[in-house]
């Protein structure tokens, strides 16, 4: 029955029926005159890996448009957050482009190779391994898709969230060529070029070059520099065969990303010197300097040939690379009480080869997944104030991380029509698993130097005093995540369905563990030996338990639709990587410990509701329309367990759950009048955050109270589509939020600040804070040749 509605689906495009460009902040779509009710608002996903209507698929997901994101000004994957339901996307604290990602309570804000993400993100069904350089910006983009749940059957490690897809334009049959060019508010300029040529009836070359920059939204007033600024390179090309058997697709794309170093904002006096609190909170006095920027390229092969009017071999093999070198000065101070340069360097190949069947009655996927990942760090921690107090200048507490990671899976889903089997009406069955072989090799060494810099970041006076860990170890994790879901479809307009997944995070080893810490027998043979290092350094994969029961629907003849999902989680062997100030017993030096453990356990209860309705037609003028979407969530998200402590001490009472506020939402308005030979749109979007607390521990100064933010767009786009000019207001009304920060004072137990405020890690007290976007005015126009 299903393929049958697809089926029907596809002919009604052909036939030029309407189709609604995305599920929400769409323009007012045109409701179809002719054809049934399950014909209009068809959305098309492939969150289950092949192509299908939204409504059909028994996973919470939110679609949306590459044009409707354009009409609203949208810059980057980061604006999602505002309006999809239980959803953080931010930029990682003192980075530009490295992505923080929670989806219903999970994910990973600590970029540090080792740590594993907790969202998979896929551009193009290609993982990205790593967050660095993973702040996509929005051009060339079909549809961004995100999965809530966990997808560990159909997407494997590191999904146990949920998933993101950020799928690009494939190149079309005809000639074309695309000019964006938007200017506005703190200097922004961003041009993106797109263009496509067939070279053949089956072959086609094309690709997109965007320049994105923006001056600061502040200034670092110890070196000048503009703070919170912008300096983007990007492009993608491909070339694709097409003969509507077999589909070949070469790709490429590079970014590079020369911004300026990101300081942060201090909340507190600094507790040594006594530099008070900036006004500005775009403003930073750090005196870190020195080279800042990410590149990043790749390129992937991706081969489908449909081997008969039911299977179809579909084959991505794909490369990526990125290099990244930042200076963070956590202190925010012109000394160096804690500044740390880092590098990343990543290396990625992947191999995914899938077989797809699809009948009348069945359809699924069977698939094999490998990778062979590596992520090296290295980084200063320089301490130069505190060092110089107690006679060691310049002192340096450096860590270097090498991870590989080499993983393999096999996996399956299959659905089940009982309709066209058993003649049960309206149900389909669907069965899922994925078996996983993990291996994580790690080497973690830490040397503390005095004389400021290693060479790697252009010391040249640096000298060894000691070694505190060179810890090497290898472990292998395996995993099978099932998947089951039952969905009921009374008509066309209708789908009930419960389901139930699984979802891992991978294990691995703590890449700022200190041997030298190490105190404990775990193994209990009566001695601290390398066993026991060992033990302290792995921590082992976390995984979700989920369950959830939705209603997706299509009122009115299609002019409502609404998806209401309730759902609960399980969360078990919860990773919580954490870094602390202490004295080294080897140096007898202040330095900072990596401490990553399985604290416990998490639960989570949730609700979210989606939905656009068409209010009104012709309410002011012959063709006029206006729209209202929505998007909230609601989630008790929970620890049950959060050990901690020597003897061990269950503090889950006074622990929180991070990167998640219990309420999260918005509403969209958009009123389209006919104007000027082309369509006029005033799009509104007002979204609200509740309290969002940035680490575990509950932080008075960190924490984000809850917010509200509004935007509008003004649009104007020719009939024909190929002229469109707007104006885009974000944040209006001026609002300041934290979404990241740094905290190296101490705490007690419950969260509360020791009395007096007390650094933990050099001097002057660490508590910065980082902020999203200020009041910005945009203006864009975009022509198409």
């Amino acid at each position: 029955m299903r393929k049958r509605m697809y089926n029907n689906f596809k002919s009604a495009l052909a036939a030029g029926a309407a189709i609604a460009p995305l599920l929400i902040m769409a323009p007012a779509p045109a409701i179809a005159q002719d054809g049934d009710a399950a014909n209009r608002d068809v959305i098309i996903v492939s969150a289950r890996r092949r192509d299908e209507s939204l409504r059909d698929v028994p996973i919470a997901v939110t679609a949306i448009s590459g044009e409707a994101l354009e009409q609203v000004g949208a810059q980057d994957i980061t604006y999602l957050t505002q309006s999809i339901p239980n959803t953080t996307l931010k930029v990682s604290r003192g980075t530009n482009s490295t992505l923080t990602a929670f989806i219903r309570g999970v994910g990973q804000q600590d970029p540090v190779a080792g740590f594993e993400a907790g969202v998979g993100i896929y551009v193009d069904d290609i993982y990205l391994n790593r967050p660095q350089a993973a702040v996509l910006d929005i051009y060339d983009v079909e549809r961004i898709e995100v999965l809530r749940g966990p997808q560990g059957t159909l997407y494997g490690r590191n999904s146990v969230g949920g998933a993101i897809k950020y799928v690009t334009k494939r190149l079309g049959n005809e000639p074309m060529a695309k000019l964006r060019a938007s200017g506005g508010t703190f200097g922004q300029l961003d041009i993106v070029g797109t263009a496509a040529m067939p070279l053949s009836d089956t072959l086609s070359v094309g690709g997109s070059v965007a320049y994105l920059s923006r001056n600061g939204f502040g200034t670092n007033l110890t070196t000048g520099a503009e703070n919170y600024d912008k300096d983007v390179l990007a492009f993608r090309a491909s070339a694709e065969y097409d003969n509507d058997k077999v589909f070949i697709r070469l790709s490429g794309d590079y970014l590079k990303d020369k911004s300026n170093p990101k300081g942060g904002h201090r909340l507190i006096p600094s507790l040594f010197t006594a530099a008070p609190v900036l006004d500005n909170v775009y403003d930073s006095r750090g005196g870190i300097t020195g080279q800042n920027e990410a590149e990043a390229y790749g390129g992937a092969l991706h081969v489908e040939i449909a081997l008969n009017d039911q299977w179809t071999l579909k084959n991505i093999a794909a490369y990526r690379k990125d290099d990244n070198i930042q200076q963070i000065d956590f202190d925010a101070l012109p000394g160096a009480d804690l500044d740390v340069p880092v590098i990343y360097q990543n290396e990625q190949f992947t191999e995914e080869l899938q077989l797809l069947y699809e009948s009348d009655a069945v359809a699924g996927v069977l698939g094999f997944y490998y990778i062979d990942a590596n992520a090296f760090d290295t980084f200063d921690v320089i301490l130069d104030v505190v060092g110089t107090l107690i006679s060691l200048p310049g002192l340096n507490a450096n860590t270097l991380g090498d991870v590989d990671t080499n993983s393999w899976s096999i996996f399956g889903d299959v659905t089940f029509d009982l309709e066209e089997i058993f003649g049960v009406q309206g149900i389909e069955l669907a069965v899922g698993g994925r078996y996983t072989s993990d291996k994580r090799s790690a080497r973690v060494l830490r040397q503390t130097f005095i004389g400021g810099n290693t060479p790697l970041f252009g010391g040249t006076t640096s000298t060894l005093i000691a070694t505190t860990s060179d810890f090497q170890g290898s472990e292998r994790f395996t995993d099978f995540s099932p998947r089951v879901s039952l969905g009921w479809s009374p008509n066309g307009d209708h789908n009930f369905y419960v389901s139930y997944s699984q979802g891992f995070k991978g294990g691995g080893f703590d890449p700022r563990g200190q041997s030298s810490a190490v105190t404990i027998d775990f193994d209990g043979d009566g001695d601290v030996d390398g066993d026991d290092i060992f033990e302290f350094f792995k921590f082992e994969p976390e995984e979700v338990d989920s369950y959830e029961i939705g209603w997706k629907s299509s009122l009115a003849e299609g002019r409502i639709t609404s998806n209401l999902a309730f759902f609960y989680a399980d969360y078990k062997n919860v990773q919580i990587p954490g870094s602390q100030g202490g004295i080294d017993p080897i140096t007898m030096a202040p330095t900072f410990i990596g401490i990553t453990t399985n604290a416990g356990g998490a639960e989570f209860y949730g609700i979210e509701w989606e939905g656009r309705a068409l209010v009104g037609e012709d309410l002011f003028g012959a063709g006029d329309s206006f729209t209202v979407s929505w998007g909230g969530g609601w989630i008790d998200a929970r620890y049950t367990e959060f050990v901690t402590g020597t003897p061990p001490v269950d503090i889950a009472s006074s622990r929180v759950i991070q990167n998640t506020p219990e309420f999260s939402g918005a509403i969209t308005t958009n009123y389209t009048h006919p104007m000027a030979g082309g369509d006029l749109a005033l799009i509104t979007q007002t979204s609200y955050k509740s309290r969002t607390h940035i680490f575990e521990t509950p932080n008075a100064f960190l924490d984000q109270g809850g917010y509200g933010l509004f935007d509008a767009s003004l649009v104007w786009t020719s009939d024909d589509g190929r002229l469109q000019a707007g104006v885009h207001g974000k944040n209006l009304f001026d609002r300041e939020y934290r979404v990241a920060g740094y905290n190296f004072l101490a705490q007690n137990l419950d969260g509360s600040f020791v009395s007096p405020l007390t650094s933990t890690l050099g001097v002057e007290g660490v508590e910065t804070a980082f902020f999203g976007p200020p009041r910005t005015v945009t203006g864009t126009v975009s022509v198409r040749f």
